[in-house]
């Protein structure tokens, strides 16, 4: 479980990172975008991605989708981070698996046994209580932060099952390509951007990106690894992964950023790990 635990650390510092842009004035979106050549260099040499078959046409525009996907989510889970903290964006994300689900069942005609179904309704109970109350306001962009989180990254995950899927070619190059488009795309954007006179470069953005990029490919590369290692028991990882983050990140939320948490919300939280568990296992 060492990967495991590596993994779970990674990602809780990407959350860090993506936190501390808005007190050290960084530009959110161009650290986010220098993210991604960095994972893109680190997956080059640590997955060893296969050209020997090219992507076909629909799997291209699946990369391009994901791609863009990622950049704008990215972009998304920052201002949530920063706008409702990391405890509620780490829910947000990790309770997403309730949309790969509610697909299968309504998509895909997958049976919804009451197992299932339990863990969903648990699910939605969590994100409801989880959300600070003192904050609502519907015409106010900071509260939905969280619900894009949750259903963009749900989304995703639909399309990252699609892509484990691919028989000509392996999760780990279909990553990688969809790490060269999201620099393509991101480094176009920021050129218009520039060039329409909407952005002042940051240099200070750049290393910030550099640092991203590092812990956030982490992350993937080291739960990939855990899932290699525990093959028999990918369930565990799933659920250890989730469970894991959304602990880590109430402590480093409420120990360093002095989040404060509401009765409700901490019920949000011990329902989310028990949706968790119920979802993975189910």
């Amino acid at each position: 479980m060492a990967y495991l635990i590596i993994a779970i650390f990674c990602s809780v510092i990407v959350s860090i990172n993506l936190k501390l842009l808005k007190r050290y004035y960084t530009n959110s979106f161009q650290a986010i975008v220098f993210n991604y050549p960095t994972a893109l260099i680190l997956s080059y040499f640590l997955f060893n991605p296969g050209f020997e078959e090219s992507p076909s046409g629909n799997q291209f525009l699946i990369f391009s989708i994901m791609a863009f996907m990622m950049l704008s989510l990215f972009y998304f889970i920052s201002k949530s981070i920063q706008t409702s903290g990391i405890v509620i964006t780490a829910i947000g994300q990790r309770l997403s698996l309730i949309i790969p689900v509610l697909a299968a069942f309504m998509i895909f005609n997958e049976s919804l046994s009451i197992f299932k179904l339990s863990g969903l309704v648990i699910g939605f109970l969590a994100i409801y209580f989880s959300v600070p109350k003192a904050k609502f306001a519907a015409n106010n962009i900071n509260y939905w932060y969280p619900f894009i989180v949750f259903f963009g990254t749900g989304v995703l995950d639909i399309f990252f099952n699609m892509i484990t899927q691919f028989s000509n070619l392996s999760f780990t190059t279909s990553l990688f390509y969809i790490f060269a488009i999201a620099t393509v795309l991101g480094i176009f954007t920021l050129l218009y951007l520039k060039v329409n006179g909407k952005l002042d470069f940051q240099l200070k953005a750049l290393f910030a990106g550099v640092v991203l990029g590092f812990f956030n490919f982490a992350s993937i590369y080291f739960y990939i690894k855990a899932l290699a290692t525990e093959s028999d028991r990918p369930s565990i990882v799933f659920s250890a992964m989730d469970i894991g983050v959304i602990a880590s990140g109430s402590l480093v939320g409420f120990l360093m950023f002095k989040e404060k948490l509401t009765m409700l919300n901490k019920v949000g939280i011990a329902l989310a790990i028990i949706a968790i568990c119920i979802l993975t296992f189910a």
